[in-house]
């Protein structure tokens, strides 16, 4: 798959690219609890919804769960232990998992840089062709 990757802000390409890290509290989706899914900032995959997120207090937006397939590694950089979170079909770098979330929820803590994101509200999901995705909304 070729990666088309020019309309990516300097940001989001460190983050996807180069495996970055935004900066915490000043991202576009940390405080962000709008309906609807967001996906790959890069291929437009679905990721995660606005139903498994929450507010971790991390500085990152943090979900329980993803809503499609993503990839998990094992991450010694910068000197910890840690399971870093990819997309799968792009391979964009998306974060990490912990294992700190709600109990309730699994246990599991997606913290996800903002600007490995792009989100759709839950009323444009048929016009941007995620019409698969309404149902999770109409329950």
């Amino acid at each position: 798959m070729t990666k088309k990757l020019d309309h990516l802000t300097e940001m989001q390409y460190h983050v996807t690219q180069e495996n970055g890290t935004e900066p915490p509290f000043r991202n576009e989706f940390d405080s962000h609890f709008e309906e609807g899914i967001y996906v790959d900032i890069v291929s437009g995959e679905p990721l995660f919804s606005s139903l498994d997120k929450y507010d971790a207090g991390c500085g990152w937006p943090a979900f329980t769960k993803p809503i499609a397939k993503v990839t998990e590694h094992f991450d010694t950089t910068h000197g910890m232990r840690r399971v870093e979170v990819r997309s799968q079909q792009a391979d964009s770098h998306l974060g990490h998992v912990f294992e700190d979330g709600p109990q309730a929820a699994g246990g599991l803590r997606y913290c996800i840089n903002s600007a490995a994101l792009r989100f759709v509200p839950k009323d444009k999901l048929e016009a941007e062709g995620y019409g698969e995705y309404v149902s999770l909304f109409t329950r």
